[in-house]
């Protein structure tokens, strides 16, 4: 079966612990300013104007958590991450801005597909906007649940380090905001159609406006 991502694009937003998606259906072309839109901090008024309690000192707390961990991640080999600190980036992702694209690869390979460039060229458009500087994004890489659990670990993480270097190389971003982690199958965007196409994707997150490495 062909190991290759296919293109399409769920962005899903988070703000406090409200959380909203949007599906762009069928569409074969992602546009960086989908993309920016997805990856955008989203306003905490809106949180707050349903009636949520937020705790400045507790957010402080979590902020520096958050940004410790990412600190200790900074230009770690991809595979060098436990499956502790895979767990970590999860849990801090759980409710930040982010989506997922699903590009082709070519089979069996970390190599990007020549109709999957397009994609990553506006992804690294997206990521060099203005209103992103400052931020530090995780990048995750993730299969459906063909072949074993060993072989799609090494896939996913392959194929977080492409991407990875892709943007460093084609748009000079800076590699130690860029955190890479793979999981596998272990997280189908599908829990319940695990050999679904849908599964094979790089989820891109926005964890922090304020986490940048100086």
């Amino acid at each position: 079966m062909t190991r290759s991502f296919s293109l399409s694009l769920l962005t899903i937003g988070a703000t406090l612990s409200m959380t909203a998606g949007l599906a762009l259906a069928g569409s074969d072309t992602v546009s960086s300013d989908q993309i920016l839109n997805a990856l955008k901090p989203k306003s905490a008024t809106r949180g707050l104007s349903l009636g949520a309690q937020v705790d400045p000192a507790v957010t402080a707390r979590e902020a520096a958590k958050e940004a410790t961990i990412l600190n200790k991640l900074r230009n770690r080999q991809t595979r060098s991450l436990s499956l502790g600190e895979r767990q970590e980036i999860a849990e801090i992702a759980a409710n930040k801005p982010k989506l997922d694209l699903e590009i082709h690869f070519d089979y069996n390979s970390a190599n990007i597909s020549k109709g999957a460039t397009r994609a990553v060229q506006e992804l690294g458009k997206a990521l060099s906007d203005a209103s992103l500087k400052g931020s530090t994004f995780v990048l995750s890489g993730h299969t459906d649940a063909v072949g074993g659990e060993a072989y799609n670990q090494d896939l996913s993480e392959r194929r977080a380090d492409t991407i990875k270097k892709y943007l460093v190389e084609q748009y000079g971003l800076n590699g130690s905001n860029l955190v890479t982690v793979g999981y596998g199958k272990s997280r189908p965007k599908d829990a319940n159609a695990p050999f679904d196409p849908a599964n094979r994707r790089v989820q891109v997150v926005n964890m922090d406006t304020e986490t940048a490495a100086q």
